[in-house]
């Protein structure tokens, strides 16, 4: 279940960034920005800091870890590494954006136009990469929750005909 809460809000953040179609160098495109950066670190320092509790849980209790929590700790510390790249390229998505507010204030050239074309560009394909790095990271989430074992159910016995009978008396 956590871990599946955890894919499912890095496929929010994912959700919320707009597609290359959509991606233009106005102010609303720093806002979405602003807020999916400052949610995508905050869901970077949950998974640090629930990896780390776990991982001084078990060296602190004197329970054995089973299975389980060994293998969805390992997811938690896992997806740490594509959350944190897809938030390095959002950083530099900012700086593309950036980029571009500054370029359109320029006088019209040639060059100038090339200029907010590359940096257009760079800002599209770190959105992307963005999305992909959550993508991953999300499903990496998925596929562990998916192939933790559950334990099995039992069905509870019908009880023996001598304790039926003792019952009854």
């Amino acid at each position: 279940m956590l871990l599946h809460d955890v894919a499912d809000r890095l496929n929010t953040v994912a959700d919320h960034l707009p597609l290359t179609d959509q991606i233009r160098p106005d102010p609303g495109l720093s806002e979405i920005l602003d807020d999916e950066v400052r949610h995508l670190a905050r869901l970077l320092g949950y998974l640090v800091g629930e990896s780390a509790f776990r991982h001084r849980a078990t060296i602190r209790y004197l329970h054995q870890p089973t299975a389980t929590d060994r293998r969805t700790t390992l997811a938690l510390a896992s997806a740490a590494q594509p959350v944190g790249a897809a938030l390095a390229v959002l950083g530099a998505a900012v700086h593309h954006l950036g980029l571009l507010a500054h370029l359109t204030h320029q006088p019209p050239s040639p060059a100038g136009d090339r200029s907010i074309a590359t940096a257009h560009q760079g800002l599209v394909d770190r959105i992307g990469d963005a999305r992909t790095h959550l993508a991953r990271a999300a499903k990496q989430l998925r596929a562990a929750a998916d192939t933790q074992v559950t334990p099995a159910v039992t069905a509870p016995r019908p009880p023996a005909a001598s304790a039926a009978a003792s019952r009854n008396r």
